[in-house]
C-alpha cells in the first residue's frame, strides 16, 4: 500500500508507531545536518525529518534533491516534535524517515501552492489542477460536496426520488440561447443541451413519480459575469398534488436545514413580499434585507417648487444612508460620479444632510426649505447624522439606479456581512412581460407557469396585469431559487401559447409531446429549482461562484486549461454534414 495514514490524522497518540505516508512536498528546510520536509495531501500536512545521525545515508542524500510538489512516499516512525506547531492537527509530532521513494518528480509550479499565492486568476485557471491543491479551492470543493450531501439527505428523507433526465434534447424557447449538438445519424438535425429539465420533470409528474429531484447540469449560451457560467448546476425539484404553500414550506425547510447543518445558524423568519412591493421598496426583485435603506417616494413633496429636474420626472425617490451625514463634499461628488457611470446611467443626484441639531443642508436649498427637507427625512426614515440621496427620472430606470446605489453604499459601509443570512420569498410575479421592440408578450418565467386563477379573465383585456403562481427564494440579495405552480391541462396551456404569440402549429411542433401527455391525466403539480453554485458560494461567504466549481470557464466562456471551445477537423465536419463559413 502507498500509505497507512493520511497527512492530517497523526498526533501524539501515534508516537512510536511505524507509518507509511504519501503526498506532495509542500516545502523543505535544509539545515545541512538535518532536513525538514512538509508533506501535504488533501487531509493536511505532516512534518518529516531527515537526520544525518539517525537516517540512512542514501535516504538523507535523496531528501536533499526533493523539490516543491514532488510526489513521494515515506516510511518511518512517529516521534515527538521538539518545536510544536499548535496551528495544525499534526503539530505535536513528526516522522523520522527511514525509507524515501520519489514517485514522481515535478517541475517548479508557475505559482506558489499556498493559501496566499502569487498567481493571478488567469494563470491559476490555466493550471487549475494545481490551483485545486491550494486550501481555499480544495476546501471550497469539499464545502460544495457537504452542501450537496445535505440536500440529498433532506429531500430523500421527505420521499423525494432522484431521477436523471437526458442531456440531448430538442431546442425549446426558455429565455436564453441553446447550446446545440449536431446529430451524425440524423443529417441536418440537432440536439440542444437543456437550459433546465423543465418539461421532463413535468412528464415525471404525469408518470406518477410524485416527488422528484435531481442535482443536474444545465446549459445556457448567454453573456457571462462573476456569478454566471455557461454550464451550471441546479437542485431541480417537482411535486404533484401541491399548491404554492406546500412548495414554499418544503423549501423553507431545506434552507433552514442547510443553514443549521452547514453554518450552525437558526433562521426563524422567511418574510414574503410581492414582486410589486420589492420593486417599489428596493428597486429590484431580489432585495438584500440584511440592512435598511428602503426607498421613500418623494413625488408628493417635491413638485410644488420650481425645480425643473424634479417637476419633469416620472419618479423622485430617495434613501437614507445611516451615519453618512459626515461625508465630505469630495466623498459626495465621488458618489455622484459613481451613479453617472454608464453601468448605472443616472444624470445626477441630489443630497440632503441631516444635521445632528435637527436642521438640514441640501444641494437644492435654493428650491426647498427646512420644512420640505424635514418631509424628505420623514418619508425616507432619515435620522440626525444620516444623509439622504435622491434620484429622479423614468420610474423603472430610476428604481434600478437607486437599487445599484443602495447596494454599493451597503458594501462600502460594511452592511453586507457574509456570515449574516436573511432569506425571503418574493411572490406574485407578473405572468407576462412586454418586449417593447417586438410588441409581444413573453413569459416572465417560462411558458408552463400557471396564472393565478383569479386573474385569468385579465388575459383577454389586460395581460400585463396577470399575476403568476410563481415565487423566488432570495438570500442576501441573490436569487438562489425560483419556481411556480405549472399549467397541467391542455386547454390552459394552449391559451398560454396563444398569448405568447405561438401559432397552433408552432406550439405543436415545440411542445406537442407535453400537450399530448396532459391528455392522459396530468396531476396538479409545481416545483422549484435552486442554483447550487450560487447557493454554495453564499453559504461559503463569497460573492462569486468560480472557486466552488472544479473547472470553471472564464468571462468569454473559455476553458483556458484545455483550450475549449476549439475547432474540429474537416473529417468530423464532413461526417456531421456541417460546413463552417468564416467571416
Amino acid at each position: 500500500m502507498y500509505r497507512s495514514h493520511n497527512c492530517g490524522e497523526l498526533n501524539a497518540s501515534n508516537i512510536n508507531t511505524e507509518v507509511t505516508l504519501a503526498g506532495w512536498v509542500q516545502k523543505s528546510r535544509d539545515k545541512g545536518f538535518m532536513n525538514w520536509v512538509d508533506l501535504r495531501d488533501r487531509y493536511g500536512i505532516t512534518q518529516l525529518i531527515f537526520d544525518e545521525s539517525r537516517s540512512d545515508k542514501n535516504v538523507f542524500e535523496l531528501a536533499k534533491t526533493l523539490g516543491r510538489e514532488f510526489v513521494i512516499q515515506v516510511k518511518g516512525t512517529v516521534i515527538e516534535r521538539e518545536a510544536k506547531n499548535k496551528n495544525i492537527p499534526t503539530g505535536e509530532i513528526e516522522i523520522l524517515v527511514t525509507e524515501l521513494t520519489i514517485l514522481n518528480a515535478a517541475l517548479t509550479p508557475p505559482f506558489t501552492i499556498e493559501d496566499e499565492t502569487d498567481g493571478g486568476e488567469d494563470i491559476r485557471m490555466k493550471y487549475r489542477y494545481l490551483d485545486i491543491r491550494r486550501n481555499p479551492v480544495k476546501n471550497s470543493l469539499l464545502f460544495r460536496h457537504k452542501v450537496a450531501m445535505e440536500v440529498r439527505k433532506y429531500l430523500s428523507d421527505l420521499d423525494f426520488c432522484e431521477v436523471e433526465t437526458p442531456y440531448l434534447i430538442k431546442s425549446t424557447p426558455e429565455g436564453a440561447r441553446d447550446f446545440v449538438v449536431p446529430s451524425r445519424m440524423n443529417e441536418g438535425q440537432f440536439y440542444a443541451l437543456p437550459q433546465s429539465p423543465q418539461t421532463f420533470k413535468q412528464l415525471l409528474m404525469v408518470g406518477g413519480m410524485d416527488k422528484y429531484f435531481q442535482i443536474v447540469k444545465c446549459f445556457r449560451d448567454e453573456d457571462l459575469r462573476a456569478d454566471r457560467q455557461p454550464e451550471f448546476t441546479q437542485i431541480d425539484c417537482e411535486m404533484a398534488f401541491v399548491e404554492q404553500e406546500d412548495i414554499l414550506n418544503v423549501f423553507e425547510g431545506l434552507t433552514r436545514h442547510l443553514l443549521k447543518e452547514i453554518k450552525g445558524i437558526e433562521v426563524d423568519k422567511f418574510p414574503r413580499i410581492t414582486y410589486d412591493y420589492a420593486m417599489k421598496t428596493y428597486g429590484n426583485d431580489k432585495p438584500d434585507i440584511r440592512f435598511g435603506m428602503e426607498f421613500g417616494e418623494l413625488n408628493e413633496f417635491v413638485k410644488h417648487k420650481d425645480f425643473p429636474v424634479f417637476n419633469a420626472a416620472e419618479l423622485v425617490v430617495g434613501i437614507a444612508v445611516p451615519g453618512a451625514g459626515n461625508y465630505t463634499r469630495k466623498e459626495i461628488d465621488g458618489l455622484i460620479d459613481w451613479v453617472k457611470r454608464p453601468q448605472v446611467g443616472a444624470s445626477g443626484m441630489v443630497y440632503s444632510k441631516c444635521n445632528e441639531d435637527g436642521t438640514f443642508k441640501s444641494s437644492v436649498d435654493k428650491f426647498y426649505d427646512q420644512d420640505d427637507l424635514a418631509q424628505w427625512a420623514k418619508i425616507t426614515g432619515a435620522k440626525p447624522g444620516d444623509m439622504i440621496f435622491v434620484l429622479s427620472g423614468p420610474a423603472d430606470k430610476t428604481r434600478g439606479q437607486l437599487s445599484a446605489l443602495r447596494m454599493e453604499l451597503a458594501t462600502r459601509l460594511g452592511l453586507r456581512k457574509p456570515e449574516e443570512f436573511a432569506p425571503l420569498w418574493v411572490v406574485d410575479f407578473p405572468l407576462l412581460e412586454l418586449d417593447e421592440e417586438s410588441g409581444r408578450y413573453h413569459a416572465m418565467h417560462h411558458p408552463f407557469t400557471s396564472p393565478k386563477p383569479e386573474d385569468m379573465a385579465l388575459l383577454e383585456t389586460e395581460p400585463g396585469k396577470v399575476r403568476a403562481n410563481a415565487y423566488d427564494m432570495v438570500l442576501n440579495g441573490n436569487e438562489i431559487g425560483g419556481g411556480s405552480i405549472r399549467i397541467h391541462d391542455k386547454a390552459t396551456q394552449q391559451l398560454m401559447f396563444k398569448y405568447l404569440g405561438f401559432t397552433e402549429d408552432e406550439a405543436k411542433a415545440q411542445f406537442g409531446f407535453l400537450m399530448d401527455a396532459f391528455q392522459f391525466g396530468a396531476p396538479p403539480h409545481g416545483g422549484l429549482a435552486f442554483g447550487l453554485d450560487r447557493l454554495v458560494a453564499i453559504l461559503g461567504g463569497q460573492e462569486t461562484i468560480r472557486d466552488f466549481i472544479a473547472f470553471p470557464k472564464n468571462n468569454s466562456g473559455r476553458d483556458v486549461m484545455i483550450d475549449a471551445p476549439a475547432k474540429i477537423d474537416d473529417a468530423q465536419l464532413k461526417e456531421l454534414h456541417i460546413k463552417v463559413d468564416t467571416i
